[in-house]
């Protein structure tokens, strides 16, 4: 028989595996929706690219496929992102929509 201690441990992972969609702002079960390649873009590839930490990556005709593979499995200095953190739908748009891009006069290095 487990003590209390592992059983009080047990209840609170169930029940924090229970909350974490509540305290997303999410309810159980619900699918998050599908965010624009360009608020991807903003949110996340942004904060490096186009500020001269990572490389410029808009307006350069990447391949998409290329895109995929290092958003995927990471590059230098850039990390991996999990499927739970850019969908795989949004990671299909996202690589179409970078392969396509113009360049950004905004964005320093240019």
């Amino acid at each position: 028989m487990p003590d209390n201690t592992t059983a009080f441990a047990i209840a609170g992972a169930a029940l924090l595996a229970l909350a974490a969609p509540a305290l997303a702002g999410q309810k159980l079960g619900e699918a998050q929706p599908i965010r624009p390649p360009e608020t991807i873009y903003a949110k996340t590839c942004g904060y490096c690219h186009g500020r001269n930490v990572g490389p410029i990556i808009l307006g350069r005709g990447l391949p998409a496929e290329s895109v995929k593979y290092i958003v995927r499995h990471g590059q230098n200095g850039m990390p991996a992102f999990r499927p739970t953190e850019v969908k795989p739908e949004e990671l299909e748009a996202l690589a179409a929509w970078i392969e396509n891009s113009q360049p950004r006069k905004e964005e320093h290095g240019q």
